[in-house]
């Protein structure tokens, strides 16, 4: 376990926003690309980066909404992406290495939550596919331009409290749980970055995950008014009813400092939450705050990364 993962007390916290996180910082210099950067998250975080003068990449499956979004921002641009086909994530691979000499951020924003049981690809289960499958294709396809100093930022989830990874059936072949299949799939998000910082860092790239805490955004598609109100999120007219939620601003901001804080450098492989590093809590039952050990498990983490590998045929 990396003995680094404690906080650090970094003078931000929960209500920080992504604007405040790079207050006075000067990011002309750099190139970011933001999966899923045109809405939720993504856009927040892409909003304060270009903000910050940071060249920024827009990775969309939509492309219409994703260029009638950034259209007012010159410094960004907006590349076809669908991360459950492989194809298509090759072709955006393809086309970032001709673009750029050197990436110095990658955000792997773009996700999808408790969505009903779907295939893609060769059968994998979307959630699995879609938020861990496709991101670890588009590190590796863009590791040469990531070299020499970058870092990825994976996020992940408090939702990952609810499951580790199930070695025994990954694609939930034997009866599916929307639920815990988001829970692996956030488990897979933090195992990727430890053991992509792990193989990165000797060619400079650096990695973290993070969970952004609980924002209304387009994340929450596949749930019913119901299911919001019955988990305490929403009040029975379908108000926010959970004081513990954040303004989309302030859920960027952690993905947006784990990407540039100055405190981190030398550092990777850790979870964060809150502009900060987080604890390890393994307490029963979860807690739902810090991280869990199996979510950061050197072990757990080498062994994903070559199901990866194998179910991709990417990967080194």
């Amino acid at each position: 376990m990396n003995s680094q993962q404690s906080p650090l007390h970094s003078g931000f916290g929960a209500a920080t926003t992504a604007a405040e996180v790079l207050a006075e910082r000067d990011l002309s210099p750099l190139t970011a690309i933001v999966t899923g950067g045109h809405s939720g998250l993504g856009w927040e975080t892409t909003r304060a980066l270009a903000a910050a003068g940071a060249r920024v990449i827009v990775a969309a499956r939509d492309v219409a909404a994703a260029r009638a979004r950034c259209s007012d921002m010159p410094k960004v641009q907006v590349e076809e992406l669908d991360l459950a086909d492989l194809t298509s994530v090759r072709a955006f691979a393809r086309r970032c290495l001709e673009m750029c000499r050197h990436i110095d951020i990658l955000i792997c924003n773009a996700g999808i939550m408790a969505c009903p049981e779907r295939r893609v690809g060769p059968g994998w289960e979307a959630q699995f596919a879609t938020n861990h499958l496709g991101h670890y294709a588009l590190v590796n396809l863009l590791w040469p331009a990531l070299q020499g100093g970058a870092r990825v930022v994976v996020v992940s989830s408090a939702g990952h409290h609810q499951s580790a990874m199930r070695w025994d059936d990954v694609h939930f072949a034997h009866g599916y749980d929307k639920w815990l299949a988001y829970g692996q799939s956030k488990t897979a998000n933090a195992l990727f970055a430890v053991q992509l910082d792990r193989l990165g860092q000797r060619e400079g790239i650096r990695a973290f995950s993070l969970h952004p805490g609980k924002i209304f955004t387009p994340l929450q598609r596949h749930l019913t008014q119901d299911e919001m109100t019955a988990a305490g999120w929403l009040d029975a007219h379908g108000h926010p009813a959970d004081p513990t939620f954040k303004t989309p601003q302030q859920g960027a901001a952690t993905q947006v400092w784990a990407a540039t804080a100055q405190r981190l450098h030398g550092m990777g492989g850790l979870y964060c939450e809150d502009c900060d590093i987080a604890a390890i809590d393994d307490s029963t039952p979860p807690s739902f705050a810090g991280v869990r050990s199996h979510a950061i498990d050197p072990r757990q983490a080498e062994r994903l990364w070559a199901l990866s590998a194998a179910l991709t045929g990417i990967g080194r």
